[in-house]
């Protein structure tokens, strides 16, 4: 490595002119070759002594920012070796000196093999020498299987059967006896399974790792207890989150004996954690916090040079995807600027080159289990869409990590069982505001009576909107812009969004208001929004009832009459009612559950964010992820039988840990365990 660095900086030396390993009157070669030597070694050894520490500084620097400070920092130590070169000539300006480093770690990187996806020789020496190096630092690892589970956010079932049809994931393909690999026995088993309604990251990560998403009605939502919005993606949030779930299952979660938790919302239990969000706010040790789960892999000044490099290289990638199709006017369509290229660089390269690096690290400890969260595709996929070059790209890497994984086990100091799902699939679909013109929201207090932007009121669905309400509180039609304003001041409801599921919140209710008091307070609401054509259906609370679906035309069912008349929940599919009556039964279920219209012809949805690809309500692929389990395991569901709800996943992760002797999650048996 150290030759290869020498020989770079002799050839920079030559291209860069601002760049010099000796004075402008010495020709001597020998002295040249010398210099390069002594820089190299240098350069070489204060990235080994130096580059560690600021690292842990960096810990302390937003992620973002980490690219950038790379280059300058590398560049830094460049200077500083040249000044410490006994000839005392070497010399560099210092945006050379960034460009001189850089260049330098990149070639260090690419010969090193450093963490790249390749199948050959000098790769496979290197994980050789980093399993060894753990083996001689470690006692030996136990004869039992270890389980690494490898969630790949936002890829369902369907797509991922797609993806392998078109010879975009030639891994996945092999495991299951496809592709290139066809006619040889599968080593994996392809099962789907039915999120709960709502089918997002929080809700289905909490129940996977922790055996429990009760109450957790929505990827946001406002709790009239607490008066606060909750958010799965924000740290206070899901914290309190893991917090209850612990609580009401009596268990710390799926990894708490000898587990590692990377690149989560929460931490299953685990002792080691990386990059979890649920810990994000604590005061703990450094290997626990948040950004810990950087050093390891940064520490390796190769490595952050390479990552920097393959960041700065999505940056332009979206910026020219982006810029396509806004030139081909591709529709639908969102705004893909502001910060959004770097937020994509982050989730599909940084935080896919991290999370990768500690699985490594994991398998080489030889830990019993580990659960990672790649997030790229469901990143990419909300922006560009399900389909599409765009999210191709994604996948294909996704299918190089696992390979990646795979290659690592075979050097782990014990043997490991890959298990490779994911917590919701992404349905497609223009947003509900690009359709319609208005948003949710504005649709809402249409609704209430209250003032909306002109633009929202100039659309058909805000007109018949403010129609509707003059009717209801039998006024007489509009004339001259005048608005209809309640005369008594009252809070103005709470409208959030988390993909195609919408709820309406009145904070100034303390308790769940009911379809009668909706009704008594704004006539036209509920009507408005049931009977609005990119709306699928509604839920409320009843007096009489207990609990209603409220659909177009007039259609209300209570919710024990659904599987005999399924109404407006039929176009949704089998589990739909199941799903509604559950979330029904939340503390925290909203004053109004509103979802999205659905086309089952085209899978698509309208998203009440701006999102083409969503996912958080019914409808769709969004609610069919999948489960890509070793042969060698048992089966998760029998025959005949459907895998429905996060929690049930955690029961068949927790059976398959068992299997192995791993570790054992003292949570009460299932009922054919008992009866058994």
């Amino acid at each position: 490595m150290w030759a290869v660095s020498t020989v770079t900086m002799l050839v920079l030396a030559g291209i860069l002119p601002d760049f010099q390993l000796q004075s402008a009157d010495d020709e001597s070669t020998t002295r040249l070759a010398m210099t390069a030597a002594l820089g190299a070694g240098a350069f070489g050894l204060l990235s080994a002594l130096v580059w560690p520490l600021l690292v842990r500084l960096l810990l302390l620097v937003p992620a973002l920012v980490l690219g950038l400070l790379v280059f300058f920092l590398n560049g830094s130590l460049l200077i500083v070796a040249l000044r410490l070169v006994p000839s005392g000539d070497s010399e560099a300006a210092p945006e050379t000196a960034v460009i001189v480093a850089a260049v330098m770690s990149a070639v260090a990187s690419a010969t090193g093999g450093a963490l790249a996806v390749r199948d050959d020789d000098a790769y496979r020496r290197r994980l050789y020498r980093l399993a060894d190096r753990r083996r001689r630092a470690l006692p030996p690892g136990p004869s039992s299987p270890g389980t690494v589970f490898m969630q790949l956010d936002g890829v369902g079932h369907d797509l991922l059967l797609a993806a392998v049809g078109k010879g975009l994931m030639p891994t996945v393909a092999r495991w299951l006896g496809e592709g290139a690999g066809a006619g040889e026995r599968p080593t994996h088993r392809l099962t789907a399974w039915r999120t709960d309604w709502s089918s997002q990251t929080g809700a289905s990560q909490l129940g996977i790792l922790h055996g429990s998403n009760h109450d957790v009605p929505a990827f946001r939502w406002y709790e009239k207890a607490a008066r606060e919005v909750m958010v799965c993606n924000r740290p206070t949030s899901a914290a309190e989150l893991q917090r209850r779930a612990i609580d009401r299952t009596v268990d710390g979660g799926l990894l708490s004996v000898d587990g590692a938790s990377r690149g989560n919302l929460f931490s299953g239990g685990a002792d080691e954690q990386a990059l979890v969000l649920s810990i994000a706010t604590k005061r703990r040790d450094r290997r626990n916090r948040s950004r810990a789960g950087y050093f390891a892999y940064f520490s390796d000044p190769a490595n952050a040079v390479r990552t920097a490099l393959s960041f700065i290289a999505e940056v332009g990638r979206e910026i020219g995807q982006s810029t396509r199709a806004r030139v081909r006017k591709a529709r639908p369509r969102v705004s893909r600027g502001g910060l959004y290229p770097f937020v994509r660089a982050f989730a599909t390269v940084v935080e896919r080159d991290v999370v990768v690096a500690a699985v490594m690290g994991d398998m080489f400890a030889g830990r019993t289990a580990v659960y990672a969260d790649l997030v790229a595709y469901d990143e990419v996929a909300h922006h560009s869409g399900p389909f599409g070059r765009d999210v191709e790209k994604v996948l294909e890497r996704l299918d190089r990590a696992l390979a990646l994984i795979e290659k690592a086990a075979e050097h782990a100091p014990r043997p490991y069982r890959l298990v490779v799902l994911s917590d919701h699939g992404q349905s497609p679909g223009e947003t509900f505001r690009a359709r319609y013109g208005l948003g949710l929201g504005d649709l809402v207090r249409a609704g209430c009576g209250l003032p909306v932007p002109r633009r929202a009121r100039r659309t058909h669905s805000g007109a018949e909107a403010r129609t509707a309400v003059r009717a209801a509180l039998r006024r007489p039609v509009e004339e001259g812009g005048e608005q209809h304003r309640p005369s008594r001041r009252r809070s103005e409801p709470i409208v959030l969004a988390s993909g195609n599921l919408g709820m309406v919140s009145f904070p100034d209710v303390p308790h769940r208001m009911t379809k009668e008091e909706i009704d008594a307070r704004h006539p036209a609401l509920l009507t408005t929004l049931a009977n609005h054509p990119g709306i699928g259906f509604l839920l409320v609370r009843s007096e009489r009832h207990g609990g209603v679906v409220l659909g177009a035309y007039g259609a209300e069912i209570p919710l024990d009459r659904l599987d005999g008349d399924p109404g407006p929940l039929e176009v949704f599919g089998p589990g739909a009612a199941d799903a509604v009556r559950r979330t029904h039964s939340f503390p925290s279920t909203a004053d109004i559950m509103v979802n999205s219209a659905y086309d089952p012809a085209d899978g698509e949805v309208l998203a009440f964010e701006e999102q083409i690809g969503s996912h958080g309500g019914l409808g769709g692929a969004q609610g069919r992820p999948f489960l890509l389990s070793p042969v060698a395991l048992s089966a998760p569901v029998g025959d005949g039988q459907d895998l429905v709800g996060a929690e049930h996943v955690h029961r068949v992760l927790r059976r398959w840990l068992r299997e192995a002797n791993g570790p054992q999650v003292p949570l009460e048996a299932e009922p054919e365990e008992r009866a058994a």
